[in-house]
Formats: C-alpha cells, structure tokens, sequence
C-alpha cells in the first residue's frame, strides 16, 4: 500500500483512539507513533520512546485493535518498533520547543510527566505493567476484594489500611496488590509506590546486615528506602515465619507508615492467625484494617479468564474448546492461563485454529486423570501430612489420621474417577464411610482455608 494511503488510515485510526485513551496516555505514547507500512494483514508503526511498544501492548491492546478494525473494516495486527533514527529527530524537535514559552509546551510537559511517572514505576515501584484492575477479571470468587482494592487505589489510606489479602497460591493477589500501585501512580503521580516481595526484603536485609564498613548507616538507609513512600505494597507476607529480625524490621516499617498516614496492602497465603510464630503484636496490626479472601473461581469466572486471554491474543477460541480448559484447570487463575497459553502456543506454531480438538490433544486432561491411581493419591495426601497409607488402612480413630485420611478418599474421588466401592475397597472401609469422607471435605473446602489449600496443594503434586 502507498505510504500516503498508510498515513490516511493511520490518522484516521488515531481520531478513533483519542475517543478512547486517556488523553495523557495518547499524547504520550500514541500520537507520536509514525506509520511505516501495512503488508500481510499488519500495520507497521515506529515510536521515538523505547517503552512505548511494551506500554501500548500491555495497557492499550484492545483499543488499537477495535480502531484498526473499525476503520480497516477487519481485523489486523499491529507492530510497534523502536526508531533510533526517529528518536533522535524527535529529540532535535523536543529542543527547538523548550525555547518557546511555557504556555505553548502544555503537551510536551504532559508527556514528561508521563515519562517520569512510567520511570518510577519501572525502576522504583517495581511493578509489572500487565497487572491492571483493566484486566483484572471480577468473579464471584474474588468480587469483594476487587472493590476494596480498588476503593484503596482511589484513596490511599483513607479507610481501609492496612488492606490484607489472603488465599491460595495462583488465584490473582499479586495481581490485584499490584494493580493498586498501577492505579495511583498514573493517577495520583505525586504519591510514591513500591512494592516487594517478602522473600526479597528478608534477601535484601540479609546483605545489609553481612557485608562490613558502616553497618548502622547501611541500615538506616535501607529503613528510610520502605519508610519514606506514600504506598507500601509487601507480596507473601507467610514467608516473615520464623524470621525473627526481619519481623522486627517490618513491625517497626508498618508503625513508622500506619502513624504518617501511609497506605500498606499485604498478601498471604493463609490469615495473619494462622502464620506460626508471627507475634501477637504484628499480627493485630495485620487485623486493624482490613481482611478480604480470593477464593478459586467458578466455572463462570474461568471462562471469562479465558476469554480475556484470547482476546488480548486476537484468537478465535470457540466456547467448547474454552470449556474443556476451563472444566479441568480448576485449582487457580496460574494454571488456567498456563493450559491456555500452552493450547495457544501450538496454534501459533502449527499455523491452525485453536478448536476443541486442539485443546485436548495438547492438554490431554483424560490421560492424565487415567493415570492417577487410588494408591499414588493416597501416597500423596500421607506424604503431605507425614502418616502412611498403612495408617489409613487401620481402624486408627486419632485425629491426624482420621482427617488426612478424609482428604484421601475426596481426593481418589476427584481425581481418579473411582467409584466408592472402588475406594472403599482400597482403604478397607465400608461404602457409607467412603461416601461420608467425601461429603464432609466438600462441605469443609468451602469454610475451611486451610483444607483447601491442603487440597489444592497435593492436587497440584499429583499433576505436576
């Protein structure tokens, strides 16, 4: 196509984005896109900015792709390449405009503001720009947590602090624990976010503390780093167990915050009374604010996942082949989009639709469930809670066994696909007991966190 054809559509594309991108984002990243050609169903653009390829894809997909296709009248792709050349232009041109007054360099301050916001973000904040309450998909699972977040994204510190999220590993609290930080730093640019994983802040004291020369200068800048900022947003907070010192660092980081008026968001595996060894004085601080769970998401929710995965990937995914995923990736968001990404992957790679025969020859869920056997389950749950299946098989009433027991039997249920009399010949039980174990961890799964991470946890080394 002609270069003038390509700049024609171009503009025209741009007139349908500035309707839908937020003026201070298109200003910044879109409108200096230059269009560069458009063969085999692609449009080619150059940026002057580096990150711009990775910000438009990350935050601004869906957009361009409805602008393309209303205007292009189908669907196409779109890269976005880094111009040295350009960039260079461009930076001529940003010099020839600091000499004109102020008033007429409104966009060119705009887009500064912009630039140092995304460089706090990405050296400072350490946040990944994918995770976004945009993409966030809100299930009945996790529906009360993304309004509070969202309601502390707004206003920082102003009710629910300290904000702390909990459930099982893979379900979307880093995602929506980082969204947060996402949210104020485009929004409120003056207020400074960072976030950590407990794991790196434990590292990270460590070293302070081993290396030699002024330890107590050291350490007193390494307090002021998660001290002097407006928003703390500390992942895994379980991994603080046992670790003495490091409890005493964030005890004292949490007081030093809480008492500025600071925004702290936590995440944990488990509720702040079920983290063995945290002292009672942390712990009650961790329950000041508030407390809200992350459940694993219904069937509804898994699809949607799903479907939002396919169309940031431009895919066609039919509902049956969605469905099959969904039905057998049940346990967290991080294997649901792990089966997507591996079915989508060999679409890509084998150049054809991914349909529901793809899904299954790919994911081979029904293999994987023949294999299982009564006796590797049970192998399973007695090695997660450290009796035998020797244990299981006696008439053992104590209390350990009995319970890990129960899990065994819901789990060779769920998993292997046995019936009860199957089970219950295994565990040289009667039928009605079989079906009691299973009824009861059901119904505990439901109530009880611990539990279902138990079972979430011993599904997941069974399928690995």
């Amino acid at each position: 196509m002609d270069i003038l054809e390509v700049k024609k559509l171009w503009s025209d594309v741009k007139s349908e984005l500035r309707e839908t991108i937020p003026a201070h984002a298109f200003y910044s990243w879109v409108d200096a896109l230059e269009p560069a050609g458009y063969d085999d169903n692609t449009f080619s653009l150059l940026t002057v900015h580096m990150m711009a390829p990775q910000i438009v894809r990350h935050s601004y997909y869906s957009q361009m792709s409805s602008a393309f296709e209303k205007i292009l009248g189908k669907k196409v792709d779109f890269s976005i390449d880094y111009d040295a050349a350009l960039a260079e232009k461009y930076k001529k041109e940003k010099k020839k405009e600091s000499s004109r007054p102020k008033s007429l360099n409104k966009d060119s301050e705009e887009d500064s503001k912009t630039m140092d916001n995304l460089a706090q973000m990405q050296s400072f904040s350490n946040l990944n720009l994918k995770y976004k309450f945009e993409n966030f998909v809100v299930g009945e699972n996790n529906r009360f947590a993304h309004a509070v977040a969202f309601a502390v994204a707004q206003n920082p510190a102003k009710k629910y602090n300290p904000l702390f999220i909990y459930g099982a590993s893979g379900l979307g609290k880093t995602h929506l624990m980082q969204a947060i930080g996402h949210y104020i730093i485009f929004n409120k640019p003056k207020l400074k976010v960072k976030y950590i994983k407990t794991e790196e802040y434990v590292n990270e004291l460590i070293k302070n503390l081993q290396y030699g020369g002024e330890r107590n200068a050291r350490m007193e800048k390494f307090r002021q780093k998660y001290r002097n900022i407006d928003v703390l947003l500390i992942d895994d907070i379980q991994f603080l167990e046992s670790k003495t010192y490091t409890m005493e660092e964030i005890f004292h980081t949490f007081d030093s915050l809480y008492n500025n008026n600071k925004q702290i968001v936590i995440t944990s595996d488990r509720l702040p009374k079920d983290i063995p060894t945290l002292p009672d004085r942390l712990r009650t601080r961790f329950e000041m604010g508030i407390i809200v769970d992350i459940t694993p998401p219904d069937f509804e929710t898994r699809v949607a996942i799903l479907k939002n995965l396919a169309e940031v990937r431009c895919m066609d995914a039919p509902f049956d082949a969605l469905e099959y995923i969904a039905n057998n990736y049940v346990n967290n968001v991080r294997e649901l989009e792990g089966a997507f990404n591996k079915v989508s992957a060999y679409a890509d790679i084998e150049k054809t639709p991914l349909t529901l025969e793809l899904a299954r020859r790919v994911l081979n869920c029904e293999a994987s469930k023949k294999e299982l056997t009564i006796e590797m389950v049970a192998n399973a749950v007695s090695e997660y809670y450290g009796v035998t299946v020797s244990d299981f098989l006696s008439s053992s009433r104590n209390q350990k066994v009995s319970g890990a027991r129960h899990i065994a039997v819901y789990l060779a249920r769920e998993l292997t696909g046995k019936s009860f009399e199957n089970i219950a010949e295994f565990f040289k039980k009667k039928h009605p007991t079989m079906l009691y174990s299973y009824e009861k961890i059901k119904d505990d799964i439901k109530v009880n966190k611990d539990i279902e991470r138990a079972v979430n946890d011993i599904t997941n080394s069974l399928r690995s």
